[in-house]
């Protein structure tokens, strides 16, 4: 039996899964922030690069200030920094040299931690990464073993990976990422042993996704055989297709034997706040998923599904859905097996449906496909089948996009967006529309505290100002009495 440590994943993957990544903001993240960090976490899994634009973009909120305020109220707790490959904000791949002035101004500004996850599970790409960060400073390195199903797809691909890893002493730790929910019980038993056959003393984690239900029980499956960290989310953010809630995976984990060394009341009081905030704001909670065996042939995220779901539809064919998933499957083998993540996901599901909805297979091609097949997103898992890549390199499109120049150099992007901004700032502009960073620092300085239960009457007064018809309010309940009149 073991003692099994526990990162919390609600503010990013949590958020990312259940509530677009729209839910949280830097007062809804700081007000529960000495909390998570009296709670004992190893880690909080904390932001992306794609959920500080979203923070720029739909919030009008510096990311950086997030992230030192946060850093700041979580002293001992380390945040943690989502990689996916050599790009930051924008999907454009960027220079090593602008990739290593943002890891190295994320630890300025507070990140203590970052998971490499390569869209393609490239270890060599993390490990170049890995370095890249251990150049500039220490923070804790975890590569990723990016877990999906497949023909190349095997333990031996992933003892492969993990034995590159490990032996880069730039990584720390490795993680399973099962970003799909696809990790069986039955799986884990073989999958963990070949991994940590591999890896030494480097600790190993796993973070996978209730999507199907599998996760939990792959859970108990992983702490019995050696699997030293959990990655799982609290309250209303866990469950559903977000990670496994961790008051019931810790009550199950003690009950079965191992030890959870965290502060009961503090992690009760996180969940509580998560499940009143999803109440308060009408944000969905997660709930138990049942198996779906047809997932494991698709595997797109549970909001791709209604994406293509509402694709079909507005073309007047929803009865194409059974054909669109089995061309799923055609299109991943023909693309060399891309794990169904993000960007990836997007690029099988929309060639699927256009290979099913058009006169002919391949007859149109979207352009982030042609850029994948020109190696823009890094390398595939395998060679692209010869006839669909001779067909994607014979476009006219094809020409052009392969003509695209590539992000500039770090002096000549200094030069052309402001070579006196700070690097926090010049990192934005050069990867988001200026527009949209003017609008972030017009609106200055983001709230630092927010509670869920001031949320109805916060919305009364609103309805109430908006109001032109009234000249008293009244507001009584036992021992209070309060009223407003206007004598305009």
């Amino acid at each position: 039996m073991a003692n099994i440590q526990l990162v919390e994943t609600s503010l990013r993957d949590g958020n990312q899964c259940l509530w677009a990544a729209l839910g949280v903001d830097t007062a809804r993240t700081l007000t529960i922030a000495p909390m998570m960090e009296r709670v004992g976490f190893k880690a909080i899994d904390f932001t992306t690069s794609t959920h500080m634009g979203v923070a720029v973009r739909y919030k009008q909120e510096d990311p950086w200030e997030r992230i030192r305020l946060m850093a700041a109220a979580c002293p001992t707790t380390p945040l943690q920094f989502l990689s996916t490959g050599f790009r930051f904000i924008a999907w454009e791949t960027a220079s090593p040299d602008f990739m290593a002035l943002a890891f190295r101004t994320l630890m300025k500004n507070g990140i203590g931690r970052f998971a490499l996850a390569d869209p393609n599970n490239d270890a060599d790409a993390n490990v170049e990464v890995a370095r890249m960060i251990k150049a500039d400073g220490s923070a804790y390195v975890v590569g990723a073993l990016v877990f999906t199903l497949s023909p190349i797809h095997d333990d031996a691909h992933y003892a492969e990976c993990a034995r590159k890893m490990a032996a880069c002493p730039d990584i720390d730790a490795l993680y399973i990422k099962d970003a799909g929910g696809l990790l069986s019980p039955k799986r884990a038993r073989t999958l963990i042993p070949a991994i940590l056959a591999e890896i030494g003393d480097k600790p190993l984690e796993l973070h996978a996704h209730c999507t199907i239900g599998l996760a939990e029980q792959s859970y108990y499956e992983a702490a019995d055989m050696g699997v030293e960290t959990l990655q799982g989310a609290s309250g209303a953010l866990g469950d559903g297709t977000s990670n496994p809630p961790l008051e019931r995976v810790i009550a199950n984990l003690r009950a079965l034997g191992h030890t959870v060394d965290i502060d009961d009341e503090a992690l009760a009081h996180v969940s509580r706040y998560f499940t009143e905030m999803a109440q308060a704001e009408g944000l969905p909670s997660g709930q138990p998923m049942a198996y779906d065996a047809a997932y494991l042939q698709h595997q797109l995220p549970g909001g791709m599904v209604g994406t293509m779901r509402r694709h079909l539809a507005d073309h007047r064919v929803p009865h194409l859905e059974g054909a669109v998933v089995e061309e799923l499957g055609r299109v991943r083998e023909e693309l060399g097996w891309p794990i169904v993540m993000t960007p990836f996901a997007q690029m099988v599901m929309t060639q699927a449906v256009m290979n099913v909805t058009g006169t002919e297979r391949y007859s149109v091609v979207p352009d982030e496909v042609i850029r994948y097949a020109l190696g823009k997103f890094g390398r595939p898992n395998q060679p692209i089948a010869p006839d669909v890549l001779d067909r994607i390199m014979a476009m006219p499109r094809t020409k052009e996009l392969a003509a695209e120049p590539g992000q500039a150099d770090l002096p000549t992007l200094r030069k052309r967006i402001g070579a006196n901004l700070s690097d926090e700032e010049f990192l934005l502009r050069a990867t988001m529309p200026a527009g949209q960073v003017d609008a972030m620092q017009a609106a200055g300085p983001a709230p630092r505290h927010y509670d869920p239960a001031l949320r109805p009457a916060m919305d009364l007064i609103r309805k109430l100002i908006a109001r032109n018809d009234m000249t008293r309010i009244a507001v009584q309940k036992p021992g209070f009495k309060l009223e407003l009149e206007s004598y305009g």
